[in-house]
Order: structure tokens, then sequence, then C-alpha cells
């Protein structure tokens, strides 16, 4: 999936401000400006548009791990990887951690979206590239998975009801 589409899709979910999103890359050892932001936030056919990096990506997506859960103790302050590739399963991996997701949650969130998936399916997409049940995670489950959290995250604006607790 297209790195800007998913930060302007997070963007959408968690409602932050293009201010936020300067601080959450410099906080995973990127350092973009605010117009860099708003290039990374237009959508192609727009005038202006910049594709951003696979550097840049892992670097948000670091940074949105510490802007929301804290700077893990003692850990190395985080750096831009030149040569950093982010797959579909990388930013999954990596969505269920800022967001401190529980298994039951992620299956709460694709069945919310409209899309069934079972614990092993699930399972597969976190295991290690290479391993005999690795899958991996198309566009379509990915653009799935942001539609479940701008449901869960974002109801009123989506339309949806919210479920009491």
């Amino acid at each position: 999936m297209i790195s800007n589409d998913v930060i302007r899709r997070l963007r959408y979910i968690l409602n932050y401000y293009d201010t936020t999103l300067v601080d959450i890359f410099a906080l995973g050892g990127c350092t973009v400006t605010h117009d860099q932001v708003a290039e990374f936030l237009k959508k192609p056919e727009e005038p202006g548009h910049v594709e951003c990096g696979q550097p840049e990506m892992e670097c948000f997506l670091n940074g949105l791990i510490i802007h929301r859960r804290g700077k893990k103790e003692g850990a190395p302050e985080p750096v831009l990887n030149p040569r950093a590739i982010v797959t579909n399963n990388d930013v999954l991996k990596k969505l269920r951690i800022a967001l401190e997701l529980q298994e039951q949650e992620m299956l709460d969130i694709m069945q919310q979206a409209g899309a069934e998936i079972s614990r092993h399916e699930l399972s597969a997409l976190f295991r290690k590239d290479g391993h005999k049940h690795y899958k991996d995670c198309g566009d379509q489950f990915l653009r799935n998975f942001l539609k479940g959290l701008a449901l869960r995250y974002r109801p009123q604006e989506t339309g949806a009801v919210q479920k009491d607790a």
C-alpha cells in the first residue's frame, strides 16, 4: 500500500494535526518540515504531491509507537535507515504495537470493516518472512484494517453506531 495513503488515513483516524505528524517523524529519527508533511498528505493527482519514501515511513511508524506508548527505557535514539523497506506486514505489526491491540481487538476491527479473518490467518501475518506459515499482508487487507480503525476511532464521522462497553 502507498505510504502516503497510510499516513493520510492514520492522520484522520487518530485526529492528528500536521504539527503532530512532524513531531511523530522526529520521534522516529527523521526530520521533516510542515511543507513536506503537507506534500505527503496530498493525493497523487494533486499538484505538489510528493511520495513518502520507505525510510521516512519507517521513521513515522517508529515515531508513532513512541508517541503513543512512550520511549522504551534504555532504548537507543531512533535514526533514519536509508535502506529501510516497509512491507504491509510491517505496517500492521507497528500499528498493533502503537495502538496496543490484542488479537481479539484486531479480529473485531476487521469484522467491523466487513472482512472476516480467522485467528490463524491473523497470526500468519505476524510471523517472520520465511516461516512456513507466513502470509503476505495484501493491500486490500491493510485497507480494510484501516477502515475498521476509522470505524472504531471515528464512529460519528463514518456513520457507524458505537457499541456500549
